[in-house]
């Protein structure tokens, strides 16, 4: 693989930092996304610039995971913010997702690629792995993601890259990474001046004591700027 990995233009225009050394918010759905919680992730979405949010859900069949996702769709798309399915490039391609985010047990990027064409997003689960990133690579993921990076209750950890992990990746790849892993506004300034292009989080947002309004603003001011 060559030093650098081009990007889908595609890719570059929707989802892609605006220039290397900027880092953005990319939310990642709870498992209980129905009832209240369109209005929640509005509330979210509007307390501070997010690039993507994932469609996270599990145990329910893919008629009612499109029904689940319809709402929180709207609210992206207007917001021009990408949708992104969690696992299921089916499901993406069903629902008109902007893209899919695979782990390593979901299928290949090249399979995904085929089936969403090529302005979807994919992005792929690389644990702790340079070996798994630059394989997706290869493959044509539109990004790589490490972690667990901190202790985290949204899934079991069985790996745990270090921070330098980033800032090799984003010294020799175009292609961005994502940070993922127990992220909150007070350790995650430390994996953006490692350099991540995107910190994804979870619990530190929906599970917030002040709302997801606020802890959405807490992370814009340690991802304002570029990381050093």
């Amino acid at each position: 693989m060559s030093d650098e990995v081009a990007l889908d233009p595609d890719f570059a225009e929707r989802f892609e930092p605006a220039k290397r050394g900027s880092c953005q918010l990319y939310l990642i759905s709870p498992l209980e996304v129905g009832g209240g919680f369109p209005d929640r992730l509005a509330a979210a979405l509007d307390a501070g610039p997010v690039a993507a949010f994932q469609f996270r859900v599990k145990d329910v069949d893919q008629h009612e995971a499109a029904r689940l996702a319809e709402p929180l769709q709207r609210l992206c798309a207007a917001r021009d913010v990408a949708f992104i399915v969690n696992d299921s490039a089916a499901l993406a391609k069903r629902i008109g997702a902007d893209g899919v985010h695979l782990g390593q047990g979901d299928g290949d990027p090249r399979e995904a690629r085929l089936l969403l064409g090529p302005a979807a997003q994919i992005g792929v689960t690389c644990h702790d792995s340079r070996h798994l990133a630059m394989e997706a690579g290869e493959a044509g993921a539109d990004y790589v993601a490490f972690g667990a990076f901190f202790p985290t209750g949204t899934k079991e950890v069985r790996h745990r890259p270090d921070p330098a992990i980033l800032s090799w990746w984003s010294t020799l790849f175009e292609l961005p990474c994502v940070a993922i892993g127990g992220i909150t506004p007070d350790n995650g300034r430390a994996l953006v001046e490692a350099g991540a292009d995107f910190l994804a989080v979870c619990g530190s947002v929906w599970n917030a004591p002040e709302g997801e309004a606020a802890a959405v603003r807490r992370f814009g001011e340690i991802l304002a700027g570029p990381h050093d």
